[in-house]
């Protein structure tokens, strides 16, 4: 793609995410793209998202409530409240910042902001990050001008809605994509193995139980050149540094690493779950993996997330029910036991690589957003709809409310 602002052109954007780092992972690499290029940016989330690190300090964050729905039909109504009143709060920020357009990066925090931005007609944008259309964005996707995906193909994407599609890829931190010129690791027959083990804090504790012993079954050639690196759970941490001894297998533990991608920068194997942000970083890297996605993901979508890796030669999968201590030394043993086979396998990882993601997500939100803030008159229109918004909400936004509630949870 190429950028659609002439130079000089500032102009101002919302980004609504939150609840997790995989929605706010990107949406800080797209701010700080957008920021590089003169334009101002705003994030709308809410309070679990205003949480996580990694924020550019340029960004200001705007807490709203984004309302969620469980299973339970008594606590709807709530959640719709919420909803709406976060509709109401983005439309007043929209009169005093003035948008140009708003991208959502799927979740309940971004349904407010872009059911605000679709009742004003300012031009909006979903990214999905997963390679399964989340539940938010499938609500949204009839809304919205444009859906930027991180994959080729997107499972739950209607085919009336292919016209709007732009592949861009998933954006990953700078940090993360800076290695990316950098070599794989040396590894030979001789050579340490380096190993990188993460999963989050719903995953981590089925491989903290699962690893060590696996590691420990590896054939005494290769076990004996193991140096591990693994994030867990703080009250995993001691019963997994017991193993790791038992096992005289070297390991450094720890609940949270600052340093994550110079750990990657150095692995030669990573093991951990499949989320969507993991996954952009290790094809971004090239790094070859094994991959256990969490069985509880909504819609199954990390299992998804791996087949775009896994058909390249960049990643095994192992299903959690078949994650047991045999089975990882045998997929370990596939990859690793010929050391051509484990820099063939980054190889392939990175060839799944979408470094440009950042650059090609702010050409798509640019390329929407043809509206200059000089022009005042669009602007005052949208800002005196709003007005009349956040006193009096549309009968379509409560139906779009209450459709929410019958799509069910959280992406």
């Amino acid at each position: 793609m190429t950028s659609h602002t002439p130079t000089g052109a500032s102009r101002h954007y919302v980004l609504a995410a939150g609840g997790t780092g995989g929605h706010l992972i990107p949406a800080f690499a797209l701010a700080a793209e957008l920021h590089a290029r003169g334009h101002h940016v705003a994030l709308i989330t809410d309070e679990r998202g205003a949480a996580i690190p990694g924020k550019p300090d340029f960004l200001t964050a705007h807490v709203l409530p984004a309302g969620r729905f469980g299973k339970n039909p008594l606590g709807w109504p709530a959640g719709i409240s919420a909803v709406l009143e976060g509709r109401a709060m983005a439309l007043r920020l929209f009169e005093a910042f003035a948008p140009s357009a708003v991208v959502g990066f799927g979740g309940y925090p971004a349904l407010p902001a872009l059911l605000a931005a679709t009742a004003v007609k300012l031009p909006s944008i979903v990214h999905e990050q997963n390679a399964v259309l989340g539940r938010v964005n499938r609500l949204l996707a009839g809304r919205v001008d444009a859906i930027a995906t991180s994959y080729d193909k997107v499972d739950r994407l209607k085919p009336k809605h292919a016209h709007k599609v732009r592949l861009t890829g998933n954006p990953v931190r700078a940090e993360v994509l800076s290695l990316r010129d950098k070599d794989f690791p040396a590894f030979t027959e001789e050579s340490l193995l380096r190993i990188l083990v993460t999963g989050g804090s719903q995953g981590a504790r089925v491989l903290s139980e699962v690893v060590p012993d696996g590691l420990a079954m590896l054939p005494p050639a290769l076990r004996q050149r193991l140096q591990v690196t693994q994030q867990c759970r703080a009250e995993d941490l001691e019963t997994v540094r017991a193993r790791y001894a038992n096992h005289d297998i070297p390991a450094e533990l720890g609940t949270y690493f600052e340093d994550m991608h110079e750990r990657l920068a150095d692995a030669h194997l990573f093991i951990g779950r499949a989320g969507a942000s993991t996954i952009a970083e290790l094809t971004a890297v090239g790094r070859p993996a094994i991959l256990i996605p969490l069985p509880i993901a909504t819609d199954d979508h990390q299992a998804v997330n791996t087949r775009e890796m896994v058909k390249a030669g960049g990643a095994r999968m192992i299903r959690q029910d078949a994650f047991q201590p045999k089975e990882l030394a045998k997929q370990i043993q596939a990859m690793a036991m010929n050391p051509a086979s484990l820099a063939n396998a980054a190889h392939c990882a990175f060839n799944c690589g979408r470094p440009d993601a950042a650059k090609d997500l702010a050409d798509l939100v640019e390329s929407m957003s043809g509206i200059d803030l000089m022009d005042v008159i669009r602007v005052g229109e949208g800002a005196h709809r709003a007005a009349q918004a956040t006193t009096r909400p549309q009968a379509a936004t409560r139906k779009a409310a209450k459709d929410a509630v019958n799509q069910g949870s959280d992406a």
